[in-house]
């Protein structure tokens, strides 16, 4: 699939700076945010086709961004990433679903997943 603009919202440094170089070696034109308080700010100055957002943040978490996106920007497609945390593993991202994440992927994940995840949220395949 072709490049897109991608909102890349992730806590963690190191792994945020990781997936935004995966992501620009594929072509995209990636934006990052460090949480949901970042990411909201980055989106309404923003033009973004699909945002890839971790979902346990802190100060403002994945659940809360992807409501907001899906009421303010219902276009944009949503690729939610989660490896578990203190509600167990396989809770957050059946969670994400409801909330409107259009893919879900869980950590740890192979770079050509992420890729795929992007494509298959653009193309509207879950």
């Amino acid at each position: 699939m072709s490049s897109c603009s991608i909102l890349l919202v992730d806590d963690e440094e190191e792994l945020r700076d990781l997936l935004r170089h995966v992501l620009e070696r594929a072509g995209h034109l990636v934006t990052c945010a460090k949480n949901g308080i970042d990411a909201s700010l980055a989106i309404t100055g923003g033009s973004f086709d699909v945002v890839v957002t971790d979902m346990l943040m802190p100060e403002r978490d994945g659940f809360e961004l992807i409501a907001e996106i899906k009421e303010n920007y219902p276009t944009v497609k949503i690729v939610a990433i989660s490896g578990g945390g203190l509600i167990g593993r396989d809770e957050h991202l059946p969670m994400a679903r409801g909330v409107g994440a259009d893919v879900l992927l869980r950590k740890p994940f192979a770079y050509h997943a992420l890729l795929s995840a992007v494509d298959r949220a653009r193309a509207g395949r879950n």
